[in-house]
């Protein structure tokens, strides 16, 4: 799915046929014999709640649901009859209002909607940017489900397995090692791979543009200076392709790695690019398990400029 078909109000009208024609190809595509759920199993298409939806996809989640998650409703409530639900990385203030043009109701986000991991909003009282955005939330009743260690933990990762399934690496990558063995390519090939399949305009990397790879250990989003560099010395990879790092700490590792000999680049693609093909994946998994539900993958877009 494209998703800069929605990046301005004025495209609502179409954002809105593109929402239905989408749901229309789903029941279709269940016609036609893809596997799902027993339509007796959810209910009809008019009373379909929140609840019910996060309900289903986290009984699929193993040793779910989790004491500790940050995987809470930040608006709204369980009881909302949804009307359309629209995934993305960041609910943001842009995403909500394309929400409303859509005629949807539930936004099923990957990321923290109130600039924290917790989403604590305490400290926010203050704001006139938490205010407007939580009261046009509440203006429209509009529920907000963080989606962010269940997809991780469902199986596959709703997240890793579709950025390799957009990287076309599939066949070449191991979900236990997170390696992927791929033909030998230049990390200048791998950047301009990255950039075409995950619709990148810039991004940050070390190393040697005519290094030739082979093994590709594949971290998206921000796991960690330590995760990442001890990834490293697991694997032994020719790059590391991760979403986005603390700079005193994997790029300084990798730095050093290169100074003392060690073929090792590092490509970051930025957070946002880097696990946005999950929403990907919920907008699937909705089409193929309530196929009565219409549901699109709105882009949230990178916050950041590059000069």
């Amino acid at each position: 799915m494209n998703p800069d078909y929605m990046q301005t109000s004025e495209n609502s009208a179409f954002c809105r046929r593109a929402f239905l024609s989408t749901s229309t190809k789903a029941v279709g595509a269940v016609l036609l014999g893809l596997p799902i759920l027993s339509l007796a199993k959810v209910p009809a298409a008019d009373k379909i709640t929140v609840g019910q939806i996060t309900d289903l996809f986290i009984k699929e989640v193993p040793g779910a649901p989790f004491e500790n998650t940050v995987d809470t409703l930040k608006a709204g409530d369980r009881e909302i009859i949804v009307t359309g639900v629209v995934t993305c990385m960041f609910a943001t203030i842009e995403v909500i209002q394309k929400t409303i043009d859509l005629g949807a109701n539930f936004i099923i986000a990957h990321e923290p909607t109130f600039y924290n991991h917790a989403d604590d909003t305490e400290w926010l009282q203050l704001s006139e940017v938490y205010q407007y955005k939580a009261g046009l939330l509440k203006q429209h009743n509009i529920a907000v489900w963080r989606n962010h260690d269940y997809i991780h933990r469902h199986v596959p990762d709703g997240v890793i397995s579709s950025v390799v399934d957009q990287l076309q690496w599939t066949k070449y990558y191991d979900t236990n090692s997170h390696l992927a063995n791929i033909p030998d390519t230049t990390v200048e090939q791998i950047i301009q791979h990255a950039k075409t399949k995950l619709g990148i305009e810039q991004l940050r990397y070390i190393g040697d543009l005519k290094q030739v790879c082979k093994r590709v250990l594949i971290m998206p989003g921000a796991a960690g200076g330590k995760r990442q560099i001890e990834g490293i010395i697991n694997t032994q990879p020719d790059v590391l392709i991760t979403g986005e790092i603390q700079e005193w700490e994997t790029a300084e590792y990798v730095r050093d790695a290169r100074a003392k000999g060690q073929n090792i680049s590092l490509i970051v693609l930025g957070h946002i690019a880097s696990e946005a093909p999950g929403s990907d994946y919920m907008v699937t998994w909705l089409h193929q398990n309530i196929p009565a539900i219409k549901a699109v993958h709105v882009s949230s877009k990178n916050s950041l400029k590059f000069m």
